[in-house]
């Protein structure tokens, strides 16, 4: 039976990280993007790796960083998996000699199998909503049916996502991921435990229902 791998994004403070993984998460996002409310510097990411136990995947998110800030986060904290969020070119996201994927905000005009390709090194392909000016983390979904059924990556499904709609999510399209932000946190930055036990455990009934 597949298992869609779940990411906690935006995580701000030690006890999150530990209460996230408690319930089962697969991977935590760092964000390394200042204008966001869930931004965090290299110190409290530091607190917060502290709290995360082997096999669960440190991701950190960047919005067209310069490079030696990517490079810093990479060389001081164990990071798994670099995520890109902005307009970054491929040669650009491949640059670091680090797993990453690159996320594609969608609109209706888009032909998103063509923006997949460009990306082909990459790990996979983060789908997730459009809104002007908002690179991310904007609590929104998107038509999913602007999802094409051969992506040619790995689909990360994000945008919106929360408790009473993942389970669709999940049966509607067979991401391979999904990554959750403000959809489990009772203020921007601040994970509600109760919300992520939800997102989770309805993750994993989808993933029960599918047959073989």
């Amino acid at each position: 039976m597949p298992r869609t791998r779940i990411k906690i994004c935006g995580i701000t403070r030690p006890e999150d990280a530990r209460a996230v993984v408690e319930q089962g998460a697969d991977a935590l996002g760092l964000v390394f993007y200042p204008p966001s409310p869930r931004a965090v510097s290299l110190e409290q990411a530091r607190e917060i790796v502290a709290e995360v136990p082997p096999f669960v995947t440190l991701v950190a998110l960047f919005v067209d960083a310069q490079p030696e800030e990517v490079r810093q986060v990479a060389a001081e904290l164990p990071i798994g998996l670099l995520q890109f969020h902005g307009d970054e070119a491929p040669a650009y996201c491949a640059s670091f000699e680090r797993p990453w994927i690159k996320a594609i905000r969608c609109r209706p005009d888009m032909d998103l199998a063509a923006e997949a390709r460009r990306y082909t090194a990459a790990r996979g392909v983060l789908l997730d909503a459009w809104q002007e000016g908002v690179p991310g983390g904007t609590g929104k979904s998107f038509d999913w049916r602007l999802v094409p059924e051969n992506l040619g990556a790995p689909l990360v499904l994000a945008g919106g996502l929360k408790p009473e709609n993942i389970g669709t999510a999940v049966a509607s399209l067979r991401p391979f991921a999904v990554d959750v932000s403000g959809g489990v946190e009772s203020a921007p930055g601040i994970k509600d435990a109760r919300k992520v036990k939800e997102f989770i455990a309805a993750v994993r009934a989808a993933d029960a229902q599918q047959v073989d």
